[in-house]
């Protein structure tokens, strides 16, 4: 059983997006991170975004909108960064409070500065492979994962485990196109699926994105399978000075007998999601300058 190490090759990523950005000539590339409220994991993930951003060279602008913004002037804020020429990407920090639409925010973001790629023209361009558009941090960095580690999707079969638009969709159709490292047969599965552990064993490749603490047992994978954790669930632990540790979808301990390949949790896909986010800030960036 191998581990692929996530903060390994998100770290190679910002190593190379820092020698990239460092040969731009002029202004630097620039992302705009919105955070509504004082969630801790909201504050915890913008200054993370931050960091790495400053490690790449990248600018950030950390905009902290009061938590009473009515929905009208989290619009307009989103337009006035939308019209900003030296803004290259925006991500607004989920969730955001209640009272506040979500998806109306995101889909008030240009296509071109959506480096979050939820704008439903960008999961347009993802569906008819069109390059130009962005694709959802997390699923792109589940590809970037599987090809650093060597493992050519082309003719496996792929098995989703959950259909949001955040992970499940993009992630099925990321292994879908017709080019180098994909070419998957994919099938998704999700809360309605008839015997889910028969369609678990079929999968070359199993994606975990359901939100379940460990959910994945030993008896749903099938020998020498390629297991990708999206999951980070809380689970109560006395032992531990916070009072609870992190695991995945998957039943690591069971399942990582079986695996010829595996992702931890922390530690495999959620250090990619950050290292993606500002991979496709730089693509706005040459985009927008026509390089």
């Amino acid at each position: 059983m191998e581990l692929i190490d996530g903060n390994r090759i998100a770290g190679e990523i910002i190593a190379e997006l820092k020698a990239e950005v460092a040969g731009f000539p002029g202004r630097r590339p620039c992302i705009a991170l919105v955070r509504v409220g004082e969630d801790p994991a909201s504050v915890s993930y913008v200054r993370k975004k931050e960091k790495t951003a400053a490690e790449i060279g990248i600018e950030s602008r950390i905009i902290l909108p009061p938590v009473s913004i009515g929905q009208a002037e989290l619009e307009e804020l989103i337009d006035s960064l939308n019209n900003d020429a030296a803004v290259d990407g925006i991500l607004v920090q989920s969730p955001l409070p209640k009272g506040l639409d979500e998806s109306a925010v995101f889909r008030r973001i240009a296509p071109e500065k959506d480096v979050d790629g939820f704008n439903p023209l960008n999961l347009g361009k993802l569906a008819q492979e069109d390059d130009t558009g962005f694709s959802a941090c997390t699923p792109a960095g589940i590809m970037e994962l599987l090809a650093r580690s060597g493992v050519d999707l082309s003719g496996k079969h792929v098995v989703v485990l959950g259909r949001s638009l955040i992970v499940g969709k993009p992630a099925a159709l990321l292994a879908l196109q017709k080019k180098a490292g994909a070419n998957a047969t994919v099938t998704i599965c999700h809360s309605r699926t008839s015997d889910l552990p028969a369609m678990t064993r079929q999968a070359d490749v199993l994606i975990a994105a359901i939100g379940r603490a460990e959910f994945v047992k030993a008896g749903m994978v099938k020998p020498g399978v390629v297991v990708i954790d999206v999951g980070i669930n809380r689970v109560a632990d006395p032992s531990k000075k916070t009072g609870y540790r992190l695991v995945g979808d998957v039943d690591f301990a069971g399942v990582a007998p079986l695996a010829s390949k595996i992702t931890p949790v922390p530690g495999g896909v959620g250090p990619m999601t950050v290292a993606m986010l500002m991979k496709n800030t730089v693509k706005a960036y040459r985009l927008s300058h026509g390089r």
